[in-house]
């Protein structure tokens, strides 16, 4: 059984992924929400609610506490909220860091897949760049998972990329993103130190 703390749990991949760890794990999970009153528990034994703000350095340090893996889905100011993590998880002493940014951050989108979607031409990638910068240059046991653009479909479909090689296909599903979250989760070596992309096999 591992603990695990969900940052972003209200978003979309975050419930997707809440749902696959209470489905096919007996891991305990700490959801992370500016917003509790828009989480329920599912399963009351095995999920805790927890009211913060990752920017308020005592939030993030109480729920870390306790805690084996953080998983990161989330949007917003990503630099700051990636350094507010990193320097957290540093104080408190926990090492597995699973966070979500985007494929394109390395320009490693092919043409065949449309390049137009790479950092290079498309700034608001800065970013999603700039937060992997962060953990990439951390101590922590980290995996940077880089997904195609998500769908709804019920799916795990996919194929992995690693960071120096072309991305494979334009979209993924949520379902599919989940599931690499529960494998990490599960085996702290899979893709420890790496930038994964994730996309449907075209």
């Amino acid at each position: 059984m591992t603990n695990v703390l969900i940052i972003g749990a209200t978003g979309s991949i975050g419930r997707v992924a809440r749902q696959l760890f209470l489905e096919k794990t007996q891991d305990k999970l700490t959801l992370f929400s500016r917003r509790p009153n828009r989480l329920e528990p599912i399963d009351s034994m095995r999920e805790t609610i927890f009211s913060g703000d990752v920017m308020k350095a005592p939030d993030l340090d109480k729920a870390i506490s306790g805690q084996d893996v953080v998983f990161a889905s989330l949007s917003g100011d990503l630099t700051r909220m990636t350094q507010a993590i990193v320097e957290s998880m540093k104080r408190i002493g926990v090492k597995r860091l699973i966070f979500i940014t985007s494929m394109g951050i390395y320009n490693e989108i092919p043409a065949s897949v449309g390049s137009s979607g790479n950092l290079r031409t498309n700034p608001v990638l800065q970013t999603y760049r700039a937060a992997a910068d962060i953990i990439e240059a951390s101590d922590l046991d980290y995996t940077i998972i880089r997904p195609g653009w998500f769908d709804s479909r019920n799916d795990t479909d996919y194929e992995i990329t690693l960071k120096g090689e072309p991305f494979g296909g334009h979209d993924v599903s949520r379902k599919s993103i989940a599931d690499l979250v529960v494998r990490l989760a599960d085996d702290p070596t899979l893709y420890a130190r790496e930038s994964v992309g994730i996309n449907r096999p075209e």
